[in-house]
């Protein structure tokens, strides 16, 4: 059965260590990621030393990914702090100048062995508590994936087939039908973006058509959240090193479970 390599959004020490913690527990690959909503809290430069000064402990792959960019500037950045991996989202904008934007990152990334990855198509947003995503969701289309990953030379084409960021109300309505002419088109790995809250038997199938990686973000932040609300509010652990702790407990479950959803685990 395939796999896709899950990918957690993360934002400090503790939330690196949690998800490395879990990948070592279960032998997975995984990814680790931050972006523009998480530079307030600490810029790339400082998160490669920490995500590099952990990942030395530990004997499963490690990539460190910049999820959504938003320009070339913020690429840059990531690329000299030696991230592994990197996205321009610029799938709000125009086709051609998405294709000009990330034909630039690929030379830019491809020198120093960097994989790129690109949005074609406008993955949507579920709720207004997420920062990512657009406003509203456009599918991608099969024959202008073929011409974009021909046009940028990106590895890895994050798809919108009815996926969105956020935690779903509701299943998501994933148009395998379009997945799978988008797999025909192109000859990299697909992702999907918004993973949270998809059904087992959805991940199942997209996986088994091309979806090599999974983005996970909404379902950690939200268990982070809610535990430190409740530890909060009911005065428990107000000493904060204590109630990261435990929040961070409940994130490790949501990396648990992830890791088996996309079949990651045993695959390191």
């Amino acid at each position: 059965m395939g796999y896709a390599v899950p990918s957690f959004c993360t934002w400090d020490a503790e939330s690196v260590k949690t998800v490395l913690d879990v990948a070592e527990e279960m032998k997975a690959p995984v990814m680790v990621m931050n972006g523009w909503a998480e530079f307030p809290v600490i810029r790339p430069a400082l998160y490669s030393i920490i995500v590099y000064g952990l990942i030395e402990k530990y004997s499963i792959p490690v990539s460190l990914h910049l999820d959504h960019g938003q320009s070339l500037d913020e690429v840059r950045e990531c690329i000299e702090a030696h991230y592994t991996s990197v996205m321009l989202d610029f799938s709000s904008r125009p086709f051609e100048e998405n294709v000009k934007a990330l034909r630039e990152v690929a030379a830019l990334a491809r020198p120093h062995g960097i994989t790129v990855e690109g949005e074609l198509g406008a993955v949507g947003m579920v709720d207004t508590d997420v920062l990512e995503g657009n406003p509203e969701s456009t599918l991608t289309d099969p024959e202008s994936a073929r011409r974009y990953v021909a046009e940028t030379g990106v590895d890895m084409l994050a798809v919108s087939i009815g996926n969105a960021h956020g935690l779903y109300r509701e299943d998501p309505k994933l148009d395998f039908d379009l997945l799978g002419k988008i797999r025909e088109s192109v000859p990299v790995p697909l992702v999907l973006h918004g993973g949270s809250g998809t059904p087992q038997e959805d991940l199942d199938t997209v996986i088994s058509m091309g979806i090599a990686k999974v983005n996970v973000a909404s379902e950690s932040v939200h268990a982070v959240r809610e535990s430190l609300m409740e530890q909060w509010s009911s005065r428990e652990n107000l000493w904060v090193p204590l109630a990261t702790e435990k929040a961070c407990r409940k994130m490790a479950d949501v990396v648990r479970k992830w890791i088996r959803k996309t079949g990651a685990a045993g695959k390191a």
